[in-house]
């Protein structure tokens, strides 16, 4: 299927902010933000990329299908885990630049490292004279990822 065919070609600003076709703006780079999100729980899973050849595959198998920035490949999420993002819906900001992409995840996790989620931390403001901080949210591991995707 041609791309071409799926999205809008992107018009006038009030056309990309307030008309009803789908005309993503992908970086120069050709990509695209993707945030997952959980459509249960509404938590943020991760942080991917898409291109448009991963945004077309999305919307036609209804998983999520992203763009790997560092193995330059499709990354169908979940073939190798089984950790699958059926697609519940895709929602785009006011200039069509990222995307939220709410998922049913279905498997032990999201995230490489072996949890739900791959923001498990919150970043903890500097004190006088120090660095900022990392502090942990929850996010015990749920699988391990040694077992589900060999050695790293």
């Amino acid at each position: 299927m041609d791309t071409q065919n799926v999205f809008a070609l992107r018009g006038g600003k009030a056309e990309i902010e307030e008309g009803a076709d789908f005309a993503p703006k992908f970086d120069a780079d050709g990509l695209i933000p993707a945030m997952a999100v959980d459509a249960t729980t509404k938590e943020p899973l991760m942080l991917a990329y898409m291109n448009a050849e991963s945004l077309r595959r999305t919307l036609e198998i209804g998983e999520a299908v992203y763009w790997s920035r560092s193995r330059k490949e499709f990354w169908h999420k979940g073939a190798t885990s089984g950790h699958i993002q059926r697609v519940v819906e895709i929602r785009t900001d006011c200039d069509q630049d990222a995307l939220v992409v709410v998922v049913e995840q279905i498997g032990a996790g999201a995230c490489h490292t072996g949890r739900n989620s791959c923001f498990y931390r919150k970043v903890v403001p500097a004190t006088a004279g120090g660095t900022a901080k990392l502090e942990q949210i929850g996010g015990e591991k749920s699988f391990d990822p040694a077992a589900v995707y060999g050695k790293h």
